[in-house]
């Protein structure tokens, strides 16, 4: 069901240290000196410790934590909006912090495009305009950047309010505009900061969904900043926890979900709804299938449909099922297991 994917982006032993003297502050950090420690003793601020991550081609990467977790100083490090005080960041192979700003500048207007949680829209310019504004930053002729940006309006439902401006649509259509003038750059890479934190919850619903439609049809790679958790599970293929500047935990939204690796995590998931959340390939028992079973069920399906289908018994057995081949097996005392956090299950014990 999955495959090694392409890495698109990798950062290796970023630092980031904010003060006048980031050097000397860098060297008692990596000797063991924490965030709290360094600002009092020194004044200077501890924003990311050595983060590893790759971000693979054409999946959605969520990084998620609270406020001054580093998240939003990550993202700006992808194009170089902020520069490291120490690290790596390699872009299809290359490491951009040994860029001119030729290539930083041609990174941001083609290779990267940024959608930003206060829309940032131009108040004097259509919507047409803003939508078509990557392109025309390039010299593209009008007639050709219009017919791009009108593309990306209809593709996400504003094809009517091409001559509007942003102080005429509400926040959820200024945003669809902020999306569609990303995709109006063709760019490969997304970095999306907090895009839809601004939004009404059931605006922001439609939003998310909208761009896992839009991704299942495009594959762009696409860096997803949160401090919520529900949309980060709901739009992660992988999914990079924060705390204090530092990497917690990363992989497997699922994985993360079931087997957190401290308590700051078992914290932080500890009100999901895991019946919406957790997937049956997270609990299946892949293999082949003995014995007698009720039905199939699908890989993704998470398990609030899988306890729906069974009516509330606990003897029912599966198959999991795809692309027409069965992969495995799922019992409703996998389900209940699954149900319960792990450190409840722990103190079970």
């Amino acid at each position: 069901m999955t495959e090694n994917p392409t890495i698109k982006v990798s950062i290796r032993d970023l630092y980031k240290i904010f003060g006048s003297d980031p050097r000397g502050a860098l060297a008692k950090v990596r000797a063991g000196m924490g965030k709290a420690e360094l600002q009092e003793t020194t004044g200077h601020v501890l924003g990311l410790r050595d983060i590893n991550v790759d971000i693979a081609e054409g999946r959605i990467t969520v990084i998620m934590g609270l406020s001054g977790s580093g998240k939003s100083t990550l993202i700006r490090h992808l194009n170089r909006l902020i520069e490291p005080t120490a690290g790596e960041i390699f872009v299809a192979g290359e490491n951009i912090l040994t860029w001119n700003e030729t290539r930083l500048r041609r990174l941001r207007r083609e290779a990267m495009s940024m959608v930003f949680q206060k829309f940032a829209l131009l108040p004097h310019r259509t919507v047409l305009e803003n939508a078509g504004t990557p392109l025309a930053t390039r010299g593209t002729r009008r007639r050709d950047w219009e017919s791009e940006a009108h593309k990306w309006l209809n593709r996400v439902g504003l094809g009517g309010n091409a001559e509007q401006y942003p102080h005429e649509l509400s926040g959820g259509m200024q945003q669809r505009v902020g999306i569609a003038r990303a995709l109006t750059s063709n760019a490969g890479i997304m970095l999306m900061d907090e895009a839809f934190s601004a939004l009404d919850p059931l605006i922001r619903s439609d939003m998310q969904d909208l761009l896992i439609e839009l991704q299942g049809e495009l594959q762009k790679t696409i860096v997803f900043i949160t401090h919520d958790l529900d949309e980060a599970l709901k739009l992660a293929d992988h999914l990079v926890i924060l705390k204090d500047g530092a990497v917690v935990q990363q992989g497997d939204p699922q994985h993360i979900l079931l087997k957190p690796a401290d308590p700051y995590i078992e914290d932080f998931v500890a009100d999901i709804n895991r019946a919406r959340v957790v997937r049956v390939r997270s609990v299946m028992q892949a293999g082949p299938v003995d014995g007698a079973t009720v039905g199939d069920v699908a890989p993704n399906d998470n398990l609030e449909s899988v306890i729906a289908r069974a009516g509330g018994a606990m003897d029912p057995r599966f198959r999991v099922v795809h692309d027409d081949k069965v992969i495995g097996f799922l019992e409703m005392a996998m389900v209940m297991r699954a149900l319960v956090p792990s450190q409840s299950r722990t103190e079970a014990a």
